[in-house]
């Protein structure tokens, strides 16, 4: 298990500045797994599969892990990928708990 993917996600209550710089740089090295930094804003990832019914049960999966951790990423769903973004919306950029969400994504 990762480092991030070992943390939890902590609900945002805004009033914080978003990561930028090199904060956002040495998560992003630590996140890995083909995550990109977009715009210094959100994360986002594509995921392949096979046929349409991979990607669903995929699509499935995060869903649950969003519910459970209380913190929710945009998603594409379309034959054979699953495209994720992931900022937090309270503070119109990325957290930390956005780097765990994406590290407990790519362990699914």
């Amino acid at each position: 298990m990762s480092e991030l993917a070992a943390k939890e996600c902590v609900p945002c209550k805004g009033g914080v500045p978003p990561l930028n710089g090199k904060p956002l740089a040495d998560l992003q090295a630590k996140l890995g797994g083909g995550w990109q930094v977009r715009n210094e804003h959100h994360l986002e990832k594509e995921f392949k599969f096979k046929n349409f019914r991979q990607a669903l049960d995929f699509t499935n999966q995060i869903g649950e892990l969003a519910e459970t951790a209380g913190h929710h990423p945009d998603m594409y769903l379309a034959w054979g990928k699953v495209r994720v973004t992931i900022w937090t919306h309270k503070i119109d950029g990325l957290t930390e708990s956005d780097f765990v969400l994406a590290a407990k994504i790519d362990q699914l």
